[in-house]
């Protein structure tokens, strides 16, 4: 029989494939080490490096001043609109014409240039006194704004008020009333906003502004319903926020080239007028939180430039009209809140193309599952074969439940993503482990069997 080798050679060749197990565990180890620094694609933005931000142009507002170039000339403001200015405690150390920037705007008319454009903000009663006097120096002006200044109300000079054709007041002026905005006959862009204005009615204002192309009367306690007559060149109007009642009057949808109507918060009842289609011109409809019924009129699907669309907080009802689909502008969809009831009829193409898509409390509108991802929070419940919605709804933490902001968060990652880096051992490594432990017992077992044959 041939001699076993010694008890040390086999110790020797156990600790060599000890260092060799150790070696291949740390460079396992790693390569392993980079994943741990991968980022997800789902993950949180507060994780991510933050992009550096580029500015963007400030958008025009509707109701800008008309601006007319600062002339090279050397010919000052007339000494008459200076003291009205320094009335009025607008500082006049130099030339009110020279470049300021949203404050005030002037000709270039010689001897003396003169005030087209006027700009208040961020004053108080006490600093500012509006008079009768001031006021009718400045009777040049063609647009004039109050921002954030709570003074009183005074009588237009008549002069003023036939001149004007912008005049916008937010949160600024008190006890203004709609017979002090209609003698302001000429002006074709009008924004009241945050503050209260004594009308019986929308009409009031607009009776009497023949040329009115944009008003914005929001957050103004105004009360009555909405006018059955309207100025035909209106292209913006938002009466949001306000006490409006009655119906929605058909004569709006006469209004050829509005191209945003924002009816918001108010107290409107009855149906969205069947006429609404002929807004051809429409971008922009905003008519939530108010008491609409009904279905959503299919002659909507005419107007092919509709970029936003909100009929949320309502009690409209019917299947939703699948022609939302078929906008090629739409970015914006808020149906929540309403009594709408069946299969919702858009896909996930449709939804993912949107930046804002909400269609959560309504109770009876449910989806079909089998073609919508699990991680797509849509904020209603699946259906069930016969198409309805699946009781109980899904509970606060499903992946359908409404727990976000918006019903549809758009994550660019899939779930699987998350868990691709969460395999267990790979097989190589179970293999290897194997192997050594078998060498492991069989060097034990034979040192152990030549201990026993000496």
């Amino acid at each position: 029989m041939k001699p076993l080798p010694p008890p040390a050679f086999l110790a020797g060749v156990f600790c060599l494939l000890l260092f060799l197990q150790s070696s291949s565990s740390a460079a396992a180890a790693t390569t392993a080490a980079p994943s741990t620094h991968h980022v997800s694609p789902t993950a949180s933005p507060a994780n991510r490096s933050a992009p550096t931000p580029t500015a963007s142009p400030a958008a025009p507002s509707p109701t800008a001043a008309p601006t007319t170039p600062a002339s090279s000339s050397s010919s000052t403001l007339d000494p008459k609109q200076l003291t009205a200015l320094q009335s009025l405690n607008i500082p006049t150390s130099r030339d009110p014409c020279t470049k300021q920037p949203g404050t005030a705007t002037c000709d270039a008319g010689k001897p003396f240039r003169h005030l087209v454009s006027l700009r208040l903000a961020n004053c108080s009663a006490d600093s500012v006194a509006l008079s009768f006097t001031a006021l009718k120096a400045l009777s040049t002006l063609q647009s004039l704004s109050f921002f954030n200044c709570p003074v009183s109300a005074v009588r237009f000079p008549s002069d003023l008020a036939l001149n004007l054709r912008s005049f916008s007041a937010v949160r600024s002026l008190h006890h203004l009333t709609g017979i002090w905005l209609s003698r302001l006959v000429n002006v074709t862009d009008l924004t009241v906003s945050d503050v209260p204005v004594n009308a019986s009615g929308p009409y009031v204002i607009l009776g009497n502004l023949k040329y009115l192309k944009s008003i914005t009367v929001s957050r103004a306690n105004l009360t009555g319903n909405l006018p059955k007559h309207w100025q035909s060149n209106l292209t913006h109007i938002d009466f949001s926020g306000n006490q409006l009642k009655g119906r929605i009057p058909n004569s709006i949808t006469l209004l050829e080239n509005l191209q945003s109507l924002n009816l918001s918060s108010n107290q409107l009842n009855g149906e969205i007028p069947t006429e609404i289609g002929d807004l051809i011109r429409l971008k922009n409809l905003t008519l939530s939180s108010n008491s609409l019924s009904g279905s959503v009129p299919e002659s909507m699907s005419a107007i092919p430039g509709l970029v936003s669309v909100d009929l949320s907080s309502n009690q409209l009802n019917g299947t939703l009209p699948r022609f939302f689909s078929g906008m090629k502008n739409l970015k914006y969809l808020n149906l929540a809140g309403n009594n709408f009831h069946g299969v919702m009829p858009f896909n996930e193409s449709f939804i993912k193309k949107l930046t804002v898509f909400k269609i959560g409390e309504n109770s009876n509108l449910c989806y079909n599952h089998s073609t919508f991802p699990s991680k797509m929070k849509l904020g209603i419940a699946p259906c069930d074969k016969h198409g309805l919605p699946v009781s109980p709804p899904p509970a606060k933490g499903d992946s359908t439940a409404d727990d976000d902001t918006s019903d549809y968060n758009d994550d660019s990652g899939d779930s699987s993503s998350k868990s691709e880096h969460h395999h267990g051992p790979s097989k190589f490594v179970l293999g290897v482990a194997i192997a050594l432990a078998s060498i492991v017992f069989l060097i034990v077992f034979l040192v152990l069997l030549s201990k026993c044959c000496k």
